[in-house]
């Protein structure tokens, strides 16, 4: 195990057990939707060109979650990485707050862009993925999607625009999970074949399972000469035995009990 896979690990355990105390003390939906996607997002940030006492230093790689809805799993990267102090963290979804539900940059520092209507994330990326090459520059451009998202066409779009630009520098996670809302992606507009899909508007696309670190910091560092997008086999509220494969958890919120179990689970 290489240093960084160790650092990996460790940081999703963090986050876990972050998300599940935000999502209880807020009461606040959308546990399993983080929990599935925790480690990709731990894997991105490891191998991203950052500063966290410099949130907009200019040679900075950047990241946006399209599935705003699984912002308390940045919220989290980001505090554990120092951008903020982790005492933070127990303003979100409070009155008040600008620590919302949905990822929002005001007041966080290391947010690039406020998300939660999906479809958006995908298109803002290869915006700024343009524009970087455009300029001559070497920052990379990572965004994080939902797959039920990938049923909303301005991601289609976005993934013509990134293709014919040539954007090598900007690289796509989704997070497939198989389940959206209330019901299964397949039942509510079928993705399938996803894989064969996205390549046939000409990008690189590697298949990974979602909780392999090993197998995500691999193709995060597989060099490409095209925009990348790599699919990422998830289960939705991984970590957590009675939130795995459960839509009811892209709504409820944990209680006490249920919270004291997760906990117990994630040591």
């Amino acid at each position: 195990m290489t240093k960084t896979e160790a650092n990996v690990i460790e940081l999703s355990k963090s986050v876990r057990r972050h998300v599940v105390k935000m999502c209880h003390d807020g009461k606040s939906s959308h546990v399993g939707s983080c929990l599935s996607v925790t480690d990709i997002v731990a894997c991105v940030y490891s191998v991203m060109n950052i500063e966290p006492s410099n949130p907009y230093w200019s040679e900075r790689d950047f990241f946006i979650l399209s599935k705003g809805h699984a912002g308390a799993v940045v919220y989290s990267v980001l505090a554990e990485l120092g951008y903020f102090p982790s005492e933070r963290l127990k303003e979100h979804y409070q009155n008040g707050s600008t620590m919302s539900g949905h990822v929002s940059h005001v007041n966080n520092p290391g947010v690039e862009f406020s998300t939660g209507s999906l479809g958006h994330g995908l298109s803002v990326s290869a915006g700024i993925a343009h524009s970087t090459k455009t300029d001559g520059l070497e920052n990379k451009v990572y965004c994080v999607l939902s797959d039920g998202e990938m049923g909303e066409g301005s991601n289609w779009e976005a993934l013509l625009f990134a293709a014919h630009h040539n954007l090598d520098n900007l690289t796509a996670l989704v997070d497939r999970n198989n389940l959206q809302s209330i019901k299964g992606t397949e039942e509510t507009l079928a993705l399938e074949p996803l894989a064969r899909k996205i390549g046939a508007f000409g990008w690189k696309v590697l298949t990974v399972d979602g909780h392999n670190h090993e197998e995500i910091l691999t193709a995060l560092n597989t060099k490409v000469l095209c925009p990348k997008m790599i699919l990422c086999k998830t289960t939705k509220g991984k970590g957590v035995s009675f939130m795995e494969g459960s839509v009811k958890w892209h709504y409820a919120s944990p209680d006490a009990k249920e919270l004291a179990t997760a906990l117990d689970e994630l040591i």
